[in-house]
C-alpha cells in the first residue's frame, strides 16, 4: 500500500506538475485513507463504494468540515484515477460517491444510553417533572418535531389502542404508534398532573405551561437543554435530536425506510435516507464481530 501511495506522489510531481503544497495535501487524505482501511484490515484491492463512504462518515466523526471531507474525496477519486491506470486496482471504487454537499445536513444523534438517561433525568414527583417526562418520551417514542408536540390536541392521542395523530408540514395528518413507555408516562401525566396545570382554562392542547397555555417550543428546547445537562449528556443538544435519534435507531433495529419515512411525515423517501449513512459504521462493526467468516 505504502509503494502505490509512494508511486502516485510520483506520478503527481513529475507527470501531471503540481507544486508542491498540493502533493503535501494530496499524501495527507490518502495516507489518512490507508491507515484507515489498516485499521479494518482491508487492502486497496478489497475496497469498494462503501468503504470510501463509510471513510467519510469517519471524518465527519471527527468533527471535519463538509469542504474538508469534499477535499479527501477528491484526492481519493484522482488516486483512484491512477491506481485503474496502473492496473494496480480493477476498478475505480471512488468514481460513483458524491461529492458530500448533503454531508453538511447529517444530524447529529444520541446513543440508546444517552437517550436513556435523558428520559430519566426528570425527577417525575412534581407536575412539572411528569409533564417534563411525557413530553421528553413522547418526542423520542414518536420522532415528532417539536412544533408537532406542542400542537398536538388531547384528541389527538390514542393511549387504549396506542397511536399519535399528528399534523405536520401543510397540515398533513400522518399517524404513529406508540410504545409501552410513552403510554404509561402520558396516561400519568394526563391522571395526575394535567389538570392541575389546566387551572380551568378548557385548552385542549395536550402539554400546557405553569400558566394552562399551550407550550411553546422555546419552553420545550429549555426543558431539553436542562435536563440533557443534569444527565451529564456533553453533546449540543436541540429538539430535533430526539427525532433525528428516533429515526436511527429504528433503521439499526431493522425498520425499513419507507416506514420510517412515514413516520417521520417526509415527503420525499430521499430525505429519509440521510438516516442510513449515519449507522453504517455500526453495522460494519455488528458484522465483523458477529459473522462467522468477517
Amino acid at each position: 500500500m505504502k509503494e502505490a501511495v509512494d508511486r502516485f506522489m510520483f506520478f503527481m510531481e513529475l507527470e501531471r506538475g503540481v507544486s508542491r503544497n498540493t502533493i503535501q495535501s494530496y499524501r495527507r487524505d490518502v495516507e489518512k485513507f490507508t491507515a484507515y482501511i489498516k485499521g479494518i484490515k482491508r487492502d486497496l484491492s478489497e475496497v469498494d463504494r462503501s468503504v470510501i463512504v463509510d471513510f467519510m462518515m469517519h471524518l465527519k466523526g471527527q468533527g471535519l468540515s463538509t469542504a474538508t471531507i469534499a477535499r479527501n474525496l477528491a484526492s481519493l477519486k484522482t488516486f483512484w484515477k491512477f491506481l485503474v491506470f496502473e492496473r494496480i486496482v480493477p476498478e475505480n471504487a471512488a468514481a460513483a460517491v458524491e461529492t458530500p454537499k448533503i454531508w453538511q445536513n447529517i444530524p447529529d444523534v444520541l446513543n440508546r444510553q444517552e437517550v436513556e438517561e435523558l428520559l430519566r433525568a426528570p425527577s417525575g414527583r412534581g407536575w412539572m417533572g411528569i409533564r417534563d417526562r411525557a413530553v421528553l418520551e413522547l418526542m423520542y417514542a414518536t420522532g415528532m418535531r417539536v412544533s408537532e408536540i406542542g400542537d398536538l390536541k388531547t384528541t389527538g392521542i390514542n393511549l387504549e389502542a396506542g397511536f399519535v395523530r399528528c399534523y405536520g408540514k401543510g397540515g398533513k395528518e400522518r399517524i404513529i404508534p406508540l410504545g409501552r413507555e410513552a403510554k404509561k408516562t402520558v396516561a400519568r401525566y394526563l391522571e395526575s398532573a394535567r389538570r392541575k396545570l389546566q387551572h380551568g382554562s378548557g385548552d385542549d392542547h395536550l402539554f400546557l405551561s405553569r400558566l394552562g397555555k399551550r407550550i411553546s417550543r422555546q419552553s420545550i428546547w429549555k426543558m431539553i437543554q436542562k435536563y440533557a445537562a443534569g444527565a451529564g449528556i456533553k453533546k449540543h443538544i436541540t429538539p430535533h435530536m430526539l427525532r433525528h435519534s428516533f429515526a436511527t435507531h429504528l433503521l439499526e433495529g431493522g425498520a425499513d425506510l419507507r416506514s420510517v419515512q412515514q413516520m417521520l411525515g417526509h415527503e420525499d423517501i430521499s430525505t429519509t435516507q440521510i438516516y442510513t449513512h449515519i449507522n453504517k459504521e455500526r453495522l460494519r462493526k455488528v458484522h465483523k464481530q458477529y459473522h462467522p467468516r468477517a
